[in-house]
């Protein structure tokens, strides 16, 4: 379970940043484009979302993260980059 959070995290980050991408590059060009390429990959990071999230919490209780350490890996769900920093920093030694 705790391989596949970190495969979640990395997954969940890189769609992230990519739905910022593609929101940037889309916005002003068509409505087409959007439904085509924007939606989907909406769709694909809000399930990678909300799997982080269940998969934080079935982790913290298998690991017994702390409650302070358990809202920082929630938390960087919300901010670009930080998914990547919590798989380096609190699941790098994890197997």
């Amino acid at each position: 379970m705790i391989k596949f959070f970190k495969i979640i995290a990395i997954l969940e980050g890189f769609s992230y940043l990519f739905l910022f991408a593609n929101m940037f590059i889309t916005k002003n060009i068509n409505l087409d484009l959007y439904k085509t390429i924007l939606f989907p990959l909406g769709m694909a990071h809000g399930v990678l979302f909300i799997a982080y999230l269940i998969l934080a919490l079935l982790v913290k209780f298998k690991i017994k993260w702390t409650v302070n350490t358990f809202l920082i890996v929630c938390i960087a769900s919300l901010i670009p980059f930080a998914t990547f920093y919590v798989e380096k920093k609190y699941l790098k030694d994890i197997n």
